[in-house]
């Protein structure tokens, strides 16, 4: 399992090297430094055209000695003029490049890889790249809104490699920026809350039928699965393997029938909700509301994503990953405002009780076929292998979950505390158990993932998340939104069969936020 980082650089997707940084914020040169290479020094440093009589294109040629000195110094950005040439006031005729100057961020990358060693891989060449604009190349894009093309995915995925550089003030709100009224409360929910009950006509489990849905502000289907209320013994025997003392004892739990997700939330639900052309507070919250406004355009979400969010992994019918509890959190309010249905995150009881499906072993399947029914562990010599796959790729569960073991690890509402199961009883069952979360860290992850091995794929693991799952985030106060190291991270939905009551909804939709944000 990852704590803190990802121990190794990962071949994912078309290729592309992907390394979370460590503790000490190691600076990837694939991921991080050569695309800012490649779109704003190549147009002037490459193979036909040398100003200056200087070369970048390969690394033997960008480590020479240039006009103005040792261009770059493993060890020393002061002593590098590829650095420090950048850092010069924006009139200064040296400075580079001289039209479009670099970032603070931009630059900071360039002189942290710098003074960490300086490192390029052998055989890496650099070649020319569009330097994109938000005004021209990126706001078109996030106007339109999601599903995103293949071609347009790629342009927000290189724009945001190569900075994700806004314009000057662009993300910048004060306390007077805040939204006008409506705005996403409580009075906001109890409108809500009246739409979904004159949308939710079934009153017993035999009415609950498995259904396929359709997103109304995008078209997107999923498919949502009726699971019967009943009782089960949560946690695991003393006699499992790989068993953790977090896991017990084992007790006796009562479910109420709810809907869960056939599937992990996928990008192509997901994307449409983290992207949008809306200006948004730090909270998430719309900076301007019209007084008529529907309740999904009022609903907060994320903030622009600093970095391409799947990592290139893949995004058509690939869960979606790397957001806070907060951000899953709401999503499930996001889709809810539009279809008239109630979602939230499951319960830590409610996702083993749909993951055991009837089942008391280790998982749901035989242990000796958990490769049919799971992804996990995955292959880092063979890309094809080395990351998350498409929903729905491997066998379902005995009650039609697919993924319930491996693929993401999933939210869950629960705090994690690792003696939570103490003094509950084997034989009288506790109804419908929920740690309320009362601290932002850890709370409960479930289901083990692609980079994970079997015993973390069981159906009673549990971990904890991490504050440091969000070491890459360069933004301080670190974003509500976004666990950019958690590559391995996803959710998934439930619709529960009676509908709470309007504090209950509004409080299971922000319980990930953080009390002083």
């Amino acid at each position: 399992m990852i704590r803190k980082y990802l121990a190794t650089t990962l071949c994912l997707g078309a290729g592309i090297a992907i390394q979370a940084q460590a503790a000490d914020a190691k600076v990837d040169f694939i991921t991080e430094v050569k695309p800012i290479f490649e779109a704003t020094c190549m147009g002037c440093h490459n193979e036909e055209k040398s100003k200056g009589d200087y070369r970048m294109d390969q690394r033997d040629l960008a480590f020479e000695e240039g006009d103005e000195g040792p261009t770059i110094t493993p060890g020393d950005a002061e002593d590098s003029s590829v650095y420090w040439t950048t850092a010069l006031p924006h009139d200064d005729d040296l400075i580079m490049p001289p039209k479009e100057p670099l970032t603070v961020q931009q630059q900071e990358t360039i002189r942290d890889w710098i003074n960490q060693g300086a490192e390029w891989p052998e055989g890496v060449e650099l070649v020319q790249k569009q330097r994109l604009k938000y005004d021209s190349d990126i706001a078109p894009i996030l106007k339109k809104g999601g599903p995103f093309s293949a071609s347009q995915r790629e342009k927000l995925r290189l724009w945001a490699m190569q900075g994700a550089v806004w314009p000057e003030g662009f993300s910048t709100a004060t306390e007077e920026d805040g939204p006008a009224a409506p705005a996403d409360d409580l009075a906001l929910v109890e409108k809500m809350r009246a739409a979904i009950l004159a949308g939710t006509p079934e009153k017993v489990f035999d009415e609950m039928k498995a259904y396929e849905n359709t997103i109304p502000k995008t078209g997107v289907k999923y498919e949502m699965l009726p699971i019967p209320g009943g009782d089960f013994l949560m946690g695991s025997p003393d006699s499992e393997t790989d068993r953790k003392d977090d896991e017990g004892p084992q007790h006796k739990v009562n479910i109420k029938p709810f809907w869960m997700g056939k599937f992990e939330v996928t990008w192509d639900m997901y994307q449409p909700f983290m992207i949008t052309s809306t200006p948004r507070n730090k909270d998430g919250s719309p900076r301007q509301i019209e007084p008529d406004a529907d309740a999904v355009d009022i609903v907060s979400s994320p903030t622009a994503p600093y970095t391409e969010m799947s990592f290139n992994m893949g995004l058509e019918g690939f869960p979606a990953i790397s957001m806070t509890q907060h951000a899953a959190n709401k999503f499930c309010q996001w889709l809810s405002a539009q279809t008239g249905h109630y979602y939230r995150l499951p319960t830590e009881a409610e996702w083993e009780y749909a993951c055991r499906a009837g089942t008391t072993g280790p998982f749901s399947c035989p242990e000796d076929q958990l490769a049919d029914f799971a992804v996990f562990e995955a292959d880092f010599d063979n890309p094809t292998l080395s990351g998350y796959a498409k929903v729905g790729t491997k066998k379902p569960n005995p009650w039609g979950l697919h993924d319930m073991h491996g693929n993401v690890w999933e939210w869950v509402l629960d705090q994690y505390v690792a003696g939570s199961y103490a003094g509950r009883s084997v034989d009288v069952a506790l109804d419908s158990p929920l740690v309320s979360p009362t601290e932002l860290y850890p709370r409960v992850v479930r289901g083990g993932s692609w980079y994970d091995g079997p015993a973390d794929a069981r159906s009673a693991r549990r971990f904890p998340s991490e504050e440091n799952w969000k070491q890459q985030d360069p933004q301080l106060p670190k974003s509500i939104w976004y666990h950019t190291d958690a590559l391995w991270l996803g959710f998934r939905l439930v619709r529960p069969l009676e509908t709470p009551d309007t504090e209950t909804m509004h409080q299971l939709w922000n319980l990930g936020r953080p009390e002083d944000e």
